[in-house]
């Protein structure tokens, strides 16, 4: 049973009737292409064939224009999930916690942008194919990511998000069936997706990934995701950055317990990932895999490289992994520093809790040693 079955069945209905429109749209436009089969047949094309190549194409241009470079993050977010995912302005808005003028405005912005950079409805070729993609993959993480870790207000996870960008990533991939970092990214999304369950406690608490109880785990999102990968693996090249994460989060889906991930193994994956595609970011999630593979001073001494990183100087997760590492060499005090900064960081309210209650157990930690 979903934690909020109102909200479930809701989500549910509206998406179905999106795709109901969608069904009839396309049902019309295929009626309008069946005057044309005796011309096409006397060609010696299927009809059939054209038919589905050409929605395949339309929809496909449309992510393309949706997600262009030349808009910001913000606008190709508002944008995608307006024209794309068929969301409201108004749910647009209160999945990202901003006023719904704020919303409307992006979205018009957008398109008077893509208007006056005369941006084309197509499906970019070459190396402009290769750069939109990324684009287009950035996309549909960021919803993800905000879905599965929202970064403000009450609640520490919105599953309707993650919905969304699920659904333009499967689209995606049936539309791109040999982009592979398209279906690592939809592998990445599906295992994430798994957990959304688990990460919340009965009070809505939040659950960090080695507390969760996987009994909780969605095996069919774990299966669907090892599948994904399994097929980005399959085709040429190298693993890209997306494909790579979705290793490393196989690598905890496949453990049947926290103490039997490879984690010697996740952090040969981030090397990999920090190759391709280096960031704080990447070098901060290394320094967690680093101390749970080889020890807490040993992870230490990578974060405290990262703590003059100035693009990192108001990231929250920055002292909570620092945190995290001083409290497992017990040095309490340092800890509990750590987490205050940490809490004082985020803008999400459920997270901010956990960190000062940690701050908290940290205190009565030194007062018991």
């Amino acid at each position: 049973m979903p934690e909020k079955p109102g909200a479930w069945l809701m989500a549910t209905a509206k998406h179905r009737a999106i795709d109901a429109v969608r069904r009839r749209q396309t049902l019309e436009r295929k009626h309008e292409e069946m005057g044309r089969d005796v011309e096409r047949a006397e060609e010696g094309i299927d009809p059939n064939a054209a038919i589905d190549e050409d929605v395949g194409d339309d929809l496909l241009g449309l992510i393309f224009m949706a997600c262009h470079p030349v808009l910001s993050r913000d606008a190709r977010v508002a944008l995608t999930l307006r024209v794309l995912g068929g969301l409201t302005t108004e749910e647009i808005a209160r999945g990202f916690l901003v006023p719904v003028s704020s919303i409307a405005q992006r979205i018009v912005r957008a398109k008077r942008t893509l208007a006056e950079a005369h941006v084309r409805f197509e499906v970019p070729s070459g190396p402009e194919r290769a750069a939109r993609l990324a684009s287009v993959l950035e996309v549909i993480y960021l919803i993800f990511n905000e879905g599965y870790s929202a970064t403000a207000g009450e609640d520490w996870v919105r599953p309707a998000l993650c919905e969304d960008a699920l659904r333009l990533g499967r689209i995606l991939a049936e539309l791109t069936p040999t982009e592979p970092e398209v279906h690592g990214l939809v592998a990445l999304m599906e295992i994430h997706a798994s957990r959304l369950r688990a990460r919340v406690g009965p009070t809505g608490e939040p659950v960090l990934l080695l507390d969760q109880d996987r009994a909780r785990w969605d095996r069919l999102l774990i299966r669907r995701g090892l599948a994904a990968l399994e097929r980005a693996e399959g085709l040429a090249g190298a693993m890209g950055p997306y494909a790579l994460q979705a290793a490393i989060a196989a690598c905890h889906a496949r453990a049947a317990t926290a103490a039997e991930t490879d984690w010697v193994r996740i952090v040969a994956l981030y090397d990999a990932v920090a190759q391709i595609a280096p960031s704080p970011v990447v070098e901060l999630n290394r320094a967690v895999a680093v101390g749970m593979a080889f020890g807490p001073a040993a992870g230490l001494d990578l974060v405290d490289a990262l703590v003059q990183e100035p693009s990192l100087k108001a990231y929250h997760l920055l002292p909570a992994v620092r945190g995290d590492l001083l409290r497992k060499l017990g040095r309490s005090e340092e800890a509990r520093a750590e987490f205050e900064r940490a809490a004082s960081l985020t803008e999400n309210l459920v997270e901010r809790k956990l960190l000062q209650r940690r701050a908290a157990e940290c205190i009565a930690e030194g007062m018991a040693g």
